[in-house]
């Protein structure tokens, strides 16, 4: 497999595609005054070549705040992209169409993953794929993007998800999930009068869990809570595994968080490890399990981006990445890995 990265900071499509030519496959990022325009421009320069995008910064080994980049996979795979459409309602309507692209691209076990970006309701989404994902092996990626838009194949959609199923000929793909923070005590936190539609969570073992989340922080005000997050989200335990569920806003005496809880839930209160001891963690663990690296796609949560620009890390922390291999990606408002929906988190997928 073969991956080529190119950015224009003027969200010049010509200039960012530069030197590609025959592509299999585009995935792109660009800010949303030139959205629309990217997409029909990257359409007229590659007609029929399959194609996915969202909005949203991006980045390869340093930030692109403004502008368009795009990934360029232009040997050595198999590729179906698509879209399903009226995700806030009926999100496994459409779910035939990539059942049926999987099936074309004929996945193996360890050489086939989706990419995939929604325009929202993305725990919705990833539920309605779990069956497919388990039933193929399928190993999943990608991201919320900005403005409420995806595209695919030339065509802007909002209310949607579009994905690009890539089979990896000469070589495994695999997904991988980071995150910087860790459970602070393993203090169990039981959630209760939660509202699904909302992201609404009202109290914490039977109290405001507005008032427990002060307690444990110190914070005095609706302010502080919502900047504390950065330095103390929440976290649902699954297993030994923690997703973390970071506070969007405060909602009277409970919080609004930015994934869905449900009554019973555990939790804990999470703090922030040291982030670039995490990420060489992270690529210790990449290269063990590879021998060589074409490419990595990946998205870090907005949150993430936050903490790290504002610690003076975040070119550190990409230039790590990127020592990999090729890497590039997005910053998201919501992550994918497999069919968890996460917060404040790296996902990645990497191409051998």
């Amino acid at each position: 497999m073969k991956m080529i990265n190119g950015k224009s900071a003027s969200a010049n499509v010509a200039e960012a595609v530069k030197g590609v030519t025959a592509p299999k496959l585009l995935i792109f990022t660009c800010d949303a005054d030139h959205f629309d325009a990217s997409v029909a421009e990257i359409e007229k320069k590659f007609p029929g070549v399959p194609s996915i995008g969202c909005v949203g910064m991006s980045y390869d080994s340093a930030m692109l705040e403004k502008g368009i980049l795009v990934t360029a996979f232009t040997e050595g795979v198999k590729v179906k992209t698509g879209v399903l459409e009226n995700v806030s309602k009926m999100p496994a309507r459409y779910i035939h169409r990539l059942q049926k692209n999987i099936e074309e691209i004929k996945p193996g076990k360890e050489n086939t993953a989706i990419i995939d970006f929604c325009a929202g309701n993305d725990a919705a989404v990833l539920t309605t794929l779990r069956g497919l994902i388990d039933k193929y092996s399928l190993q999943v990626m990608g991201a919320t993007g900005d403005a409420g838009k995806v595209s695919v194949n030339g065509k802007v959609y909002e209310d949607a998800m579009t994905y690009a199923v890539i089979k990896n000929e000469g070589g495994k793909v695999k997904t991988y999930k980071e995150n910087i923070y860790e459970p602070k005590d393993n203090r169990q936190l039981v959630a209760s009068k939660t509202d699904k539609a909302k992201y609404y969570l009202g109290e914490l073992n039977g109290r405001s869990a507005k008032q427990v989340y002060m307690d444990l922080t110190g914070v005095k005000t609706d302010k502080e809570i919502i900047d504390q997050t950065f330095q103390n989200p929440l976290g649902k335990m699954i297993g030994k595994d923690v997703c973390i569920c970071s506070i969007k806003d405060v909602s009277g005496s409970g919080l609004i968080l930015y994934r869905q809880i449900n009554d019973s839930d555990i939790l804990t209160l999470l703090e922030m490890k040291e982030p670039m001891e995490v990420a060489q963690h992270t690529i210790d663990r990449i290269r063990s399990d590879f021998s060589r690296i074409s490419g990595i796609y990946s998205v870090n949560c907005i949150f993430r981006y936050l903490v790290l620009n504002g610690r003076g890390e975040m070119n550190t922390y990409l230039n790590k990445v990127a020592s990999l291999g090729p890497s590039c990606g997005l910053i998201g408002f919501g992550e994918h890995y497999n069919s968890q929906f996460v917060n404040q988190t790296m996902t990645c997928v990497v191409f051998e």
